[in-house]
């Protein structure tokens, strides 16, 4: 595969074909995935492979209630869970992630095809990204803000995922959104206090074929010098 038309083409995938995808094929990307880089080279990430149709049924019903929370809020005009919002706005919108969960099952009790989120538990893999608290370098732990800096050591492998899939014909999706209930997927895992859940990366033989994708050119968020400095242009 060429480099840069496949950094411009790997997309989220949440459709796949119900093929199911051999145990060699999956360590081919994990093997792989593995060299993605981490601070000191400590390699901080751990991977549950979940494969137990009862987890994977108890994994979904985590999922749903933190995805109909999500479609309440962004109904309402919001990005969910930003940092910097109106909570109180945020806490209105979330109230009626009910309403959202009832009219997926309407919708599913009409036999209409359901969502990624509806169907989780039969997807082909899931494989469940931790983080070993004792291995990352969070430079802004003791910060009186949202940090993020640990998940430079987590992510990049995650990405690292998503590529190592395209070579193997796969396609998928990294979704944070069992972290919302992290309680209960230690409980379900067995994870110890010293991870954490980083995110859940759903891969399969994906319904379409990978195309260019759409993004805001580079002088949208690229500037010279300060923040609200001139755009970064094309030379050309």
């Amino acid at each position: 595969m060429d480099l840069i038309e496949t950094l411009r083409s790997t997309g989220a995938v949440r459709e796949f074909l119900p093929d199911p995808i051999d145990d060699a094929v999956l360590y081919r990307v994990l093997d792989t995935a593995r060299f993605a880089p981490s601070g000191g080279n400590r390699q901080g990430w751990r991977v549950i492979v979940v494969k137990d149709p009862e987890a994977r049924r108890d994994l979904r019903d985590l999922y749903l209630t933190g995805w109909y929370d999500y479609l309440a809020i962004t109904s309402a005009g919001l990005v969910p869970w930003a940092p910097i919002t109106d909570r109180t706005a945020e806490a209105g919108a979330a109230s009626h992630a009910n309403e959202f969960a009832a009219q997926a099952a309407a919708h599913a009790a009409t036999g209409a095809p359901q969502g990624m989120a509806e169907t989780l538990d039969s997807a082909p893999v899931l494989l469940l990204v931790l983080a070993d608290l004792t291995a990352l370098a969070a430079v802004d732990r003791d910060m009186d803000r949202y940090t993020f800096a640990g998940g430079a050591s987590i992510y990049p492998f995650a990405w690292n995922v998503l590529l190592a899939a395209r070579a193997e014909g796969l396609g998928g999706v990294i979704t944070t959104m069992p972290i919302r209930r992290e309680a209960d997927v230690r409980r379900l895992f067995s994870v110890p206090d010293t991870a954490a859940v980083a995110a859940l990366i759903v891969l399969g033989r994906p319904v379409s074929p990978a195309r260019r994708l759409r993004r805001l050119p580079v002088g949208e968020f690229a500037r010279l010098d300060r923040y609200d400095g001139p755009a970064f242009d094309s030379p050309t």
